[in-house]
């Protein structure tokens, strides 16, 4: 008989907020399978159990999923935990949970707590759904910059706020964009959530970028209230067009000049452009 695969939601910082079915999926795994094993195996010394672990990430060997493959079709029970919240959501884990869908492999959720919905609850904002964009591209600048834009746009063209999750060392340069892009918009930021110091900032972009100056852990940002794009805003193919130029090697005041001699609007032309490579004039 083929085994389990059990997707465990773990705590977002309060280990009370582990459920009775993830402990009890925790204890009886044959395999822990984690994010990080260092973390998983602080959860499960919480539990005073101990399972054995082994790590699923971006880093992972590629045989690595043939061989968990191989463990749940012989049998073996399988737990897939992320180091916060929810696996598969932001996380590497979904190949996981894809592949063993693919083979037949009986899948089992075990909710537990989420970022994304603290977050929304957290932030006070009314809406009858929200966009979730998880972690926008590290690099390169360029990609990250059209990712924002494709979201703002979705979010103001559907009137949902959008959910974002951001590294603490790249918190300011994201705020700098939003103030940039949409200074009207509205931004919850979420710190530390259920720990001690859990902190809900909001404000707009350039306040919320004043009063968090050096934050600690990852957030989780709530972006509502921005407004539909204007008629004649730099459409998605922009962000094409500024790639190639910039492969052919254009300065950055050239691609928004040509941007705006097409017609583009000033504005737009320059949120076209990533601030890393010009300075608004």
């Amino acid at each position: 008989m083929a085994g389990r695969l059990l997707v465990v939601g773990t705590p977002i910082g309060n280990l009370g907020d582990l459920t009775p079915r993830a402990a009890d999926a925790l204890r009886s795994a044959d395999l822990v399978v984690a994010e990080d094993t260092r973390l998983a195996r602080r959860l499960l010394a919480h539990l005073e159990v101990r399972r054995p672990t082994i790590a699923f990430n971006d880093h992972t060997p590629t045989p690595r999923l043939g061989e968990l493959l191989a463990r749940l079709t012989a049998g073996a029970t399988l737990a897939l935990t992320t180091d916060a919240g929810m696996p598969a959501v932001s996380d590497p884990g979904g190949r996981l949970v894809e592949a063993a869908r693919a083979a037949g492999i009986r899948i089992e959720v075990l909710p537990g707590a989420s970022a994304v919905t603290a977050a929304i609850a957290a932030s006070g904002v009314e809406a009858p759904g929200f966009l979730f964009g998880g972690f926008l591209p590290a690099r390169p600048a360029a990609a990250r910059a059209a990712a924002l834009d494709r979201l703002i746009a979705a979010s103001g063209a559907t009137g949902l706020p959008l959910v974002l999750f951001e590294a603490p060392h790249r918190l300011g340069a994201l705020l700098e964009a939003l103030d940039r892009s949409v200074p009207e918009a509205r931004v919850a930021a979420c710190r530390e959530m259920t720990k001690l110091h859990e902190e809900v900032l909001v404000g707009s972009p350039a306040e919320v970028h004043a009063r968090l100056s050096q934050p600690r852990g990852e957030l989780t940002l709530v972006i509502s209230r921005i407004p539909p794009a204007d008629a004649g805003a730099a459409p998605f193919e922009a962000t094409a067009l500024v790639a190639a130029a910039t492969r052919a090697g254009l300065p950055p005041r050239t691609i928004v000049e040509l941007l705006r001699a097409a017609g583009m609007p000033r504005r737009a032309a320059y949120r076209a452009v990533p601030k890393d490579d010009v300075a608004e004039r």
